[in-house]
């Protein structure tokens, strides 16, 4: 497996596999080209033979000089629990201290479970907030009306 930095070409690739991937879900209109064209030195794939196999896109907050923030990550359902996702985590990380950062956030919906227990298992805390869902703290309308989202904040050191 590699990992190198996405391509504005990735976009073509990756933007088709993101609804099978979350089951059917609709999420590629949660993920625009503009980030492979814009955030493509904080942004990774993992390849496998040439077939992508994980991306991670991530950037440098503008607004705040100590942040970094993880947008949007995937794997194929058939390399999961293959530690794709960490190595992908761990090269944003590398480039979030290189930038002298030390703090990390992301966000998810309260319906992902999966992605709820992954922040937690790589070191993220869920940031406090003003309500619940199934036991687990939520925004309201963080993403707009009935919008709640899962708020992860991790410190670099």
């Amino acid at each position: 497996m590699e990992i190198r930095n996405v391509k504005s070409s990735d976009y073509y690739i990756i933007s088709p596999l993101i609804n099978e991937w979350w089951g059917g879900r609709q999420m590629s209109d949660m993920l625009p080209k503009m980030f492979f064209d814009h955030f493509n030195n904080t942004s990774f794939i993992a390849e496998n033979d040439g077939q992508i196999i994980g991306f991670l896109i991530g950037f440098l907050s503008q607004s705040n000089t100590d942040t970094a923030y993880i947008h949007f990550v995937g794997v194929n359902p058939d390399y999961r629990k293959k530690h794709i996702g960490k190595q992908l985590y761990n090269e944003f990380f590398k480039v979030v201290k290189k930038n002298n950062r030390n703090v990390v956030r992301a966000v998810t919906s309260p319906v992902n479970k999966v992605s709820i227990a992954y922040h937690l298992k790589m070191g993220f805390a869920i940031q406090n907030s003003d309500k619940e869902v199934d036991g687990v703290p939520v925004f309201s309308d963080y993403d707009g009306p009935n919008q709640d989202r899962v708020l992860f904040v991790k410190r670099i050191v």
